[in-house]
């Protein structure tokens, strides 16, 4: 399984993605999952014992829906893609912090890096499964888990849009220098990831480079069900 991530991950344009993350903050990819692995996946909601934590989105007044975080050991693919994307995702993460005049604390393996998460007491996995039924919801906000952050992560759609779900639109909405904020929305094919800002991201200004704050969040499910998986490239406090 695991080479058959980092082959689907390899495959993939990262100059063109590298390019369209700068212009949007955002980026598709090739499909990372098969009908058949991102069906598997979807079908882990109901059982109890692979999660460490669930959330009721409207409990917290996060929109309406629910999340679950998944425990460890995690279910395949999960390990096996983040290990393939993070190197891949580092010299974005490390280019842009370096044009933001921020010191860059990620080393070359992920394993490292959850290591200095856990040293620094972020120890929680933080991978999701999330479930949207008619009507269900995102609000607009960041996944901040800790000090120590990731500026990029992942989500997969686990149901094929236009037949599992209709609506479901993956928002994103970047807050530009004495700008007026902008939008963009995706409809992600099943199977494929959307690359995305965890949090902030370098955008050209007058004065060089500053910091866009950017918050994430799904349109309304008008009919079906959608489910995600989404992938954190920081553990949490």
């Amino acid at each position: 399984m695991t080479d058959r991530c980092s082959a689907r991950v390899d495959r993939a344009d990262w100059d063109a993605i590298a390019t369209e993350l700068d212009e949007y903050g955002c980026a598709l990819t090739p499909q990372l999952l098969t009908p058949v692995e991102a069906r598997r996946i979807a079908g882990l909601y109901d059982q109890d014992e692979r999660f460490r934590s669930t959330i009721d989105m409207v409990r917290y007044r996060f929109g309406a829906g629910e999340y679950r975080y998944f425990d460890h050991p995690f279910p395949e693919p999960i390990e096996a893609l983040k290990q393939a994307l993070y190197p891949r995702l580092l010299p974005v993460a490390r280019d842009w912090w370096g044009r933001l005049g921020r010191e860059t604390p990620w080393p070359d393996t992920l394993d490292e890096w959850l290591q200095m998460c856990h040293d620094a007491g972020q120890t929680k996995p933080t991978p999701i499964l999330l479930k949207y039924g008619e009507r269900d919801w995102n609000a607009l906000h960041r996944d901040l888990y800790g000090e120590l952050v990731f500026p990029l992560q992942v989500v997969i759609n686990l149901n094929e849009p236009g037949v599992d779900h209709t609506g479901g639109e993956f928002l994103l909405v970047e807050q530009r220098p004495r700008a007026q904020s902008r939008g963009t929305a995706t409809l992600i094919p099943q199977g494929h990831g959307l690359i995305f800002t965890t949090r902030d991201r370098p955008v050209a200004s007058k004065r060089g480079w500053s910091a866009a704050p950017v918050r994430h969040g799904v349109s309304a499910v008008r009919s079906g069900q959608r489910l995600t998986l989404g992938l954190v490239f920081h553990d949490a406090g």
